[in-house]
């Protein structure tokens, strides 16, 4: 995988490798404003992701996942923060966007 400095320069990079669609997190699906497109949970996968801390503020962080529909057709980004600006979604998603250590 591919490491990024800054959530700008991993937006950028996934877009030049085809990850085109701007995702949305809705409470129990991916949905992108632009198109109408919505995926729910058991129709992508995560292909990859990258976390990213703020410089002067911890509660300023966020996760950049790479998401691929199942059938091919899509790939795109969800940036999505975390802690005190998390969305409300539901545990299916939760489990979906959960990042397993190892």
């Amino acid at each position: 995988m591919i490491a990024y400095d800054t959530l700008s320069e991993a937006l950028d990079g996934l877009k030049a490798r085809g990850f085109a669609i701007d995702f949305n997190l809705a409470f129990d699906h991916l949905k992108c404003s632009a198109t109408g497109l919505c995926l729910n949970p058991a129709q992508f996968e995560i292909v990859e992701h990258h976390r990213f801390e703020g410089m002067s503020d911890p509660d300023d962080a966020s996760v950049l996942y790479a998401v691929e529909s199942l059938d091919g057709t899509a790939k795109g980004v969800l940036v999505s923060a975390y802690g005190v600006y998390s969305e409300s979604i539901s545990e299916e998603m939760i489990r979906k966007l959960k990042i397993q250590h190892v």
